[in-house]
């Protein structure tokens, strides 16, 4: 076991890392029936800070909604316990992984009764860049997977749930297999949907097009702040059906995520970018976005958190 922290929030309780387990009979493991989170804490000048961590886990209790899952712990309930997990592990910036999942329940598909058992857990650990620190700066090469994402009224990709991720887990095994560091998923109508992790949004003509909600897309959080982000700063976003060979004709391109941030894409395909790698407005908005966690970017929107003040110097 890769022990990447001190202690884990399992269930009301500070575990130590290697004791945070679960029965081999557990619902989730056989039926991907969790619900979970990335979130990121910051170090920032005015002390550590979770990044939209309310926004974070509402969507978690969104996702628990859409399937009949109730989580036994409230809003606020969670929050401290991330919070704590952050501090019990002497971290100042981390990823956090919140995740709600069926318990031992038997081994039926659909569990019976009212007193369905629902665990609860928060990791806090150190993780960089998650396509590397090469890639933010150069950019990455991916590719258009054979793999198309989810059909609508099938699996409902607006819930953050495990069994949603066996998707992303073909689309950047092929990704990867080929020598890419990403693959980007079509939807059952051929047009652009996101990549494994990560959503997309390409720039052609000083505008940033990104596909909509409808099409098969995770509503990423990361997501939603560049939208924000880029309008306020004048930028036009427009949320629209893409074909896939605007990939190919885009000036640049990103990807977003609590993991990848923003990461730029250099070429799809083996077709380079017009920009071949981050471009004058995805830089922009990386300095906007990163200036949040700097203090060069307001944070006008209350996006940060704090959760432990700074150590005012002797």
């Amino acid at each position: 076991m890769t022990k990447l922290a001190d202690k884990i929030w399992l269930n009301g309780q500070m575990v130590a890392w290697e004791d945070a387990k679960v029965h081999v009979l557990t619902h989730a493991l056989h039926y991907g029936t969790s619900v979970f989170e990335g979130i990121r804490a910051y170090d920032t000048p005015n002390g550590s800070v979770g990044f939209r961590l309310r926004d974070h886990l509402i969507r978690l209790e969104d996702s628990a909604r859409i399937y009949g899952i109730k989580i036994p712990y409230t809003l606020d309930q969670m929050i401290a316990a991330c919070k704590d997990t952050l501090t019990a592990n002497g971290l100042k910036s981390a990823y956090w992984r919140p995740v709600a999942f069926l318990g031992e329940n038997g081994l039926g598909v659909t569990p019976k009764g009212d007193n369905i058992k629902v665990d609860f857990a928060v990791a806090a650990f150190p993780w960089g860049a998650y396509l590397g620190e090469e890639g933010l700066q150069k950019g990455v090469d991916v590719c258009i997977s054979s793999w198309q994402r989810a059909a609508p009224n099938t699996i409902p990709t607006a819930a953050k749930m495990g069994g949603n991720y066996l998707s992303s887990y073909l689309i950047g095994k092929e990704a990867r297999g080929r020598g890419y560091a990403e693959g980007i998923g079509l939807g059952t109508d051929g047009r652009l949907s996101e990549g494994a992790g990560e959503n997309l949004f390409l720039i052609m003509n000083g505008k940033i097009h990104t596909p909509p909600v409808a099409a098969s897309i995770l509503g990423g959080i990361t997501r939603d702040s560049i939208i924000k982000l880029a309008r306020a700063d004048g930028i036009e976003v427009i949320e629209q059906a893409l074909p896939r060979e605007m990939m190919y004709l885009a000036d640049e391109i990103f990807m977003c995520g609590t993991a990848a941030e923003i990461t730029p894409i250099r070429s799809v395909d083996d077709i380079p970018t017009r920009a071949a790698g981050p471009g004058k407005v995805t830089k922009r908005l990386m300095t906007l976005f990163h200036g949040l966690f700097n203090g060069t970017t307001e944070d006008r929107f209350g996006w940060l958190d704090p959760i432990q003040a700074p150590v005012p110097a002797e």
